[in-house]
């Protein structure tokens, strides 16, 4: 059976500990004794963990050695806000799959509503990155940035910038695309994926003068947290070729 994996809340040298709720689900839940032995993740570095103290607020851990850890391939989502149940599940899935970055903002058909109120979510899909990180044994959780404006993420720095479009002509295919990026181990690919109406055609015009590339999925039209979930499966699968 796998070993269950945690990411620390806190560390120093070979001691590490999960607080607050993340201790109580070990220590309540799981019921953690001393002595019992998991992975513990602490910046970004995985190591043999055993339990020297339980507390419904805080677990400790004496940290033993590492263990190997392969890279992820980085790659950062620009995911415009929709609505928020969705939108919780495609972090969730993004992390599964190997996101290193999410960064939520606003575009011009993004729901007024739920721009009022997108800053108030992001510690939650921060807990809930966090908890899907534990779950598909990651090293560290992504970074789950503020809610930006459209203008930052046109200005957001990467080796390679991607905008999903249904308008992009046929033969420009992601797949493609990610390939004729050539990047190398570490670059950085950011993706832009649009709101439940798309991007309007000045979006668009924006996105083509500040030299990104437009990348199709294909003749379906997608759920915006299909289209996210979709591409980030196959530029991952590319710059792992």
């Amino acid at each position: 059976m796998t070993r269950r994996r945690w990411i620390a809340d806190e560390c120093s040298g070979d001691r590490a500990s999960l607080l607050g709720k993340h201790a109580e689900h070990l220590a309540r839940v799981l019921r953690a004794q001393v002595g019992q032995t998991f992975e513990i993740a602490a910046g970004g570095v995985v190591r043999h963990g055993t339990v020297t103290h339980v507390a419904t607020d805080r677990v400790e851990f004496a940290l033993g050695e590492a263990l190997q850890h392969d890279g992820e391939p980085n790659i950062a989502v620009a995911l415009a806000i929709f609505k928020f149940d969705r939108f919780e599940w495609a972090i969730e899935k993004l992390v599964e799959l190997g996101a290193a970055s999410i960064l939520p903002f606003a575009a011009a058909r993004s729901d007024s509503h739920l721009l009022s109120a997108a800053a108030k979510r992001v510690e939650r899909w921060r807990r809930v990155a966090l908890s899907a990180s534990e779950q598909s044994r990651r090293a560290a959780p992504p970074e789950i940035q503020q809610v930006a404006q459209f203008r930052e993420v046109l200005g957001a720095a990467a080796a390679a910038r991607i905008v999903l479009s249904e308008a992009a002509r046929a033969e420009q295919g992601l797949s493609g695309v990610v390939r004729g990026a050539e990047l190398r181990g570490g670059d950085r690919l950011l993706i832009a994926i649009g709101p439940e109406g798309g991007w309007t055609a000045g979006e668009l015009e924006q996105f083509e003068k500040n030299g990104w590339k437009a990348a199709s999925l294909g003749a379906s039209i997608l759920r915006a947290e299909t289209a996210a979930i979709a591409a980030t499966a196959i530029a991952l699968s590319e710059m792992s070729k």
